[in-house]
């Protein structure tokens, strides 16, 4: 792995504040889809470095990277073939460190994603795995198991990775290798010291270069706890309860590995944060939200809600107090890299209980901008983003939602990148729609990302949702973001809330201990707003009146 004898180190603003995590505003980079430096088609570490000023008047906390590392793109950078440093279309760490000291000189912390559950299959670790014998130390950094069958030619086991087809692969000696994603992503095996070791090392390397933070990705996988024999059946794997003992997913002992990570963040002032990615049941996330832990789980279940006040209020008051028990501050979250962005969603009918993926169906039959309620899609995301940037816990926004960008449905077979695309023939298209690279100008060959071709194709309707089209118009997305994160720094208190009776059941509010009052309409009538100074609102109001579909800011 590339490593540096005198990482240069970077402090971070505000150095001594350790609580800033709990209620942050950070947004989320896709570094190939952000902007593009070099005219190459991928965006890049210095295309976010010249880009700060923006994140800067966006009035973001901190921004949270995806991969940027070394990565053949089995699976979008998920896939890591050096933990310790940049791909070269991206960048160096020469840039990577100009990148943090441009950031934290306007103020904005960074965080990091980690994935630590599997690496890329041109790591040197499982090269070297490939080229030792069954038995060997190389290997037992991996999840490998001997074949069925008289000479090993079967998997060990019928099970199916989370993109589609066989968990298992065969190396050619009778032997095959796990791993719950691509094939390209050979699982890590957490108890061998040696992987544990090699990941605090890790992230100390990045903690020295002035990251203030980690994002964990798939958090609740690394701990196993599989036989050396027969495995169960993927039917009976799917019986097993995740009660902290199943043996694929958020294990008990998978808390042991954070307790120790927890260590390594503490030995930084201030210490380091962390955030799990845990899709687990929601009583069990207070875990990774332990301040022995990660210190913050992300709660996804706004992100899978319809655009319903019932269903806003229920999942609000559970993960406030999820918070309570954990000591930790909760997350909300709308759109990220892996889901149909939420302006889309919320112009799509609602799922109604369905477990299906929102907005699947609609990429699946062609993703057309015309079978889309764009107007009312993007004035609930507008509405459900000030509710969100009002509630106590930190928020995570995803590059372009300030733009009210909806998904990209309709991207040709031909130019789509994403491995679920590939293994899924015609049940999952994918997420390169909403990795699409974002518009900055209204034209050019990539709308401003970039002086060449972006490297998955922008639709023409980007012009009009561009940074140009948008900056100077008071009555943008983009403006309304600026001014609710603008407020939403002078406006923020104990975390905490109250809710206000409203009379009807299609209609939020609740205040924040210093008199800030959040008032969210879901449905088309209008509603008369509470006494108070009205500060921001996502829909016009009349004679004091919300007209609907919005949501109004006020202070007493």
């Amino acid at each position: 792995m590339t490593d540096v004898l005198d990482p240069a180190v970077s402090a971070s603003p505000t150095s001594t504040d350790e609580t800033w995590w709990r209620q942050a505003s950070v947004y989320q980079i896709y570094p190939r889809s952000f902007a593009d430096a070099n005219g190459d088609g991928i965006g890049d570490l210095p295309g976010i470095t010249e880009r700060v000023p923006y994140l800067a008047s966006l009035g973001v906390e901190a921004v949270w990277l995806s991969p940027f590392y070394p990565s053949a793109l089995a699976d979008g950078g998920y896939d890591v073939d050096d933990y310790r440093d940049v791909d070269p279309k991206l960048g160096t760490l020469d840039d990577f460190d100009r990148m943090v000291e441009a950031l934290h000189a306007a103020g904005i912390r960074v965080i990091v994603d980690v994935v630590p559950n599997h690496t890329s299959d041109l790591h040197e670790w499982f090269r070297e795995a490939l080229a030792a014998p069954k038995g060997s130390p190389a290997r037992d950094r991996y999840v490998f198991r001997d074949g069925t069958g008289p000479s090993g030619e079967q998997a060990p086991a019928d099970w199916i990775s989370i993109f589609g087809g066989p968990a298992w692969t065969a190396v050619g000696d009778g032997q095959w290798y796990l791993h719950s994603f691509a094939k390209e992503q050979p699982d890590l095996n957490w108890a061998n010291r040696e992987v544990r070791d090699d990941f605090l090392h890790t992230l100390r390397f990045w903690s020295d270069r002035g990251v203030d933070g980690f994002r964990i990705d798939v958090a609740h996988g690394l701990a196993k706890d599989l036989p050396s024999d027969a495995l169960p059946t993927w039917a009976e794997l799917a019986e097993i309860p995740k009660d902290g003992s199943h043996p694929l997913w958020d294990r008990d002992d998978v808390h042991e590995i954070y307790a120790e990570w927890r260590t390594v963040f503490n030995e930084y002032t201030p210490a380091r944060t962390a955030v799990a990615e845990a899709w687990v049941a929601a009583d069990r996330r207070a875990r990774y939200a332990s301040a022995d832990g990660l210190g913050q789980a992300f709660n996804f279940d706004l992100l899978e809600a319809d655009f319903d006040a019932g269903q806003f209020r229920t999942i609000i008051e559970f993960n406030l107090g999820l918070a309570e028990q954990s000591g930790s501050s909760t997350t909300w979250v709308f759109s990220n890299h892996d889901v149909v962005r939420h302006a889309t969603r919320y112009a799509l009918p609602a799922r109604n209980g369905s477990t299906d993926k929102q907005g699947g169906a609609w990429l699946l039959a062609g993703g057309s901008q015309d079978d889309l309620d764009r107007s009312l899609g993007l004035r609930r995301a507008q509405a459900a983003t000030l509710l969100e940037l009002a509630l106590p816990g930190s928020a995570y926004l995803y590059q372009g939602e300030e733009l009210g960008l909806h998904e990209v449905g309709d991207i040709p077979d031909a130019d789509r990148q994403d491995p679920a695309f590939f293994r899924n023939p015609g049940v999952d298209v994918g997420r390169d729609g909403c990795r699409v690279p974002i518009p900055w100008t209204r034209s050019g060959p990539s709308f401003g990302f970039g002086s060449g071709t972006a490297h998955l194709p922008q639709p023409a309707w980007f012009a009009d949702a561009s940074v140009e089209a948008e900056d100077t118009d008071p009555g943008s997305t983009l403006n309304l973001y600026r001014k609710a994160l603008g407020l939403r720094g002078q406006l923020q208190s104990e975390e905490h809330l109250e809710w206000l009776a409203t009379g009807r059941d299609d209609v939020l509010a609740f205040r924040r201990p210093n008199g800030w009052t959040s008032v969210t309409v879901f449905g088309d009538e209008p509603y008369e707003l509470p006494a108070g100074e009205l500060l921001l609102a996502s829909a016009p109001v009349a004679d004091g009146a919300l007209t609907g579909v919005g949501t109004a800011w006020l202070r007493s």
